[in-house]
């Protein structure tokens, strides 16, 4: 036998093929045999909103903005409104003012019985009286009108006959406003109230009532 015939191949290269002995270590498939591995792909897909409920939210951020926006313009309007109307309004108070003056003499010169109808002169006061209605200027102050403070300037006293309430009883100056409000109080003398007015109606409160029967009533002659 020649000594090729004695080679053997498994020999020289140490036994590669050999199987391992039991105990030696497993292999990975073996190790996670059965274990269910998470894949962070799919964790991190699952985790993110879809484009559903992405465009909701986006669409409930630009409505929220938008009614928010609204309302700032509503407020803003309104606030431009009352500035406007204040402005407006203290305009045209600061212009009927100037004809308060005016208005007065007209009014002496209707008492004095200066303004008669055809003449030119009436003419102007309608036109002057027409402009101050227009901007709704208004007079007032009359004899016999509760006293009020915040309507009328009390520069004397003088009584009144009949008053049962501190009243105006003379007027010097009639007083204007615009609206509601007063552009000039009335200049005028006040009275307290009259103690003869007030026995007449206290006496007219405490008289008994007729019941239709005489004194004579029921006495036998």
């Amino acid at each position: 036998m020649s000594e090729n015939e004695n080679f053997d191949p498994q020999a020289e290269d140490g036994g590669a093929d050999q199987q391992p002995e039991k105990g030696d270590s497993q292999t990975f498939e073996e190790i996670v045999e059965g274990v269910e591995l998470e894949n962070p792909e799919e964790q991190k897909a699952d985790d993110l909103p879809s484009r559903e409920a992405q465009l909701e939210s986006l669409l409930a951020e630009r409505t929220e903005d938008l009614q928010r926006l609204q309302a700032e313009y509503v407020n803003f309007k309104k606030r431009s409104d009352r500035e406007r109307n204040a402005a407006r309004q203290s305009g045209v108070e600061k212009v009927v003012s100037s004809l308060v003056p005016v208005l007065d003499a007209i009014h002496m010169a209707r008492e004095h019985g200066e303004v008669t109808d055809g003449s030119g002169f009436k003419a102007v006061t309608d036109a002057l009286e027409k402009v101050a209605a227009d901007h709704d200027l208004s007079a007032y102050g009359e004899v016999g009108d509760a006293f009020d403070p915040y309507l009328h300037n009390a520069l004397m006293q003088i009584p009144l006959p009949g008053a049962t309430v501190v009243s105006v009883s003379q007027v010097m100056g009639r007083g204007y406003k615009v609206g509601d409000r007063v552009v000039r109080p009335a200049q005028v003398a006040v009275s307290d109230p009259d103690p003869a007015a007030l026995g007449d109606q206290d006496a007219g409160e405490d008289a008994p009532e007729a019941d239709g029967e005489s004194p004579a009533d029921g006495v036998e002659k």
